[in-house]
């Protein structure tokens, strides 16, 4: 039975220009706002900010009472109830999206900002030219596709739908795409609607293929640390699971997937 009651919809804000599509965007319309790392400059009225571990101190903001601020203790173990880093990849905007899912648990997860496309001129992020950090050279990166087909199935099994805010031609993200009037329209039938043919459209056989390699591979660091231990991690194997992962969402992806080069 689908409940009446609207659905609680979170925002979860990263740092590409197009962010800046939000700031019209009454308040109201969200459960709550987390904003990754600088993206807490793009609206004064978020409710949480989650921040890499190496996030200048200089670049923190000064928080109303009613804001919350989390790092790495706190979302290390968060990301360790969904196998750990190395399965999820190693970048903020994953790290972010797992923690609010283990700790918010929206009905609904929407990102903005978080396409992680760098081959448009001109400024990187809203702020002006930054570090691409999702495309460095690092082993759980090779594929931000198959790490956000991970994230949406783990997100599903929690009851949270991940949805894509954006409205550029392309994103690394495989979320389903929704305008923000559609997201602020969405009733508990319509999600009910969308999650039941998410999960109809899932290759479950490819995702236990994935799961039991990621246990059998047991690349699992408790400290969240992986890049102390990349001599014991093979890239190889990880391409393999991620092409799993891949597969598992292939029959959602119209037209199909294309991957992106991790070196555009």
């Amino acid at each position: 039975m689908v409940s009446d009651a609207s659905p609680r919809v979170t925002l979860l804000l990263g740092s590409a220009p197009d962010v800046m599509r939000c700031t019209g965007w009454p308040k109201h319309a969200f459960a709550a706002i987390v904003a990754i790392n600088n993206a807490w400059r793009v609206r004064p009225d978020w409710d949480v900010l989650v921040h890499a571990g190496d996030f200048p101190l200089e670049r923190m903001p000064q928080p109303d009472p009613a804001q919350q601020i989390f790092s790495a203790a706190h979302y290390v173990p968060a990301q360790n109830t969904f196998g750990g880093f190395v399965y999820a990849g190693g970048t903020m905007s994953m790290t972010a999206a797992y923690w609010t899912v283990h700790s918010q648990r929206p009905d609904a997860l929407t990102f903005l900002g978080c396409d992680m496309i760098y081959d448009r001129p001109g400024n990187t992020h809203f702020y002006g030219v930054g570090q691409a950090d999702p495309l460095r050279n690092d082993v759980t990166l090779q594929s931000l596709e198959a790490k956000s087909a991970r994230l949406l199935i783990h997100a599903l099994r929690r009851g949270t739908l991940c949805v894509n805010l954006s409205d550029l031609p392309r994103s690394r993200l495989v979320f389903p795409k929704l305008s923000f009037e559609e997201v602020r329209g969405l009733s508990a039938a319509r999600l009910a609607a969308v999650k039941a043919d998410l999960h109809a459209g899932i290759d479950f056989k490819a995702v236990e293929a994935a799961e039991a390699m990621e246990r059998e591979l047991g690349y699992f660091y408790e400290h969240g640390m992986y890049w102390k231990h990349l001599d014991e991690i093979d890239g190889t194997d990880l391409a393999r699971i991620d092409r799993l992962w891949l597969a598992a969402v292939a029959d959602l992806l119209a037209p199909p997937l294309e991957e992106c080069s991790a070196a555009e």
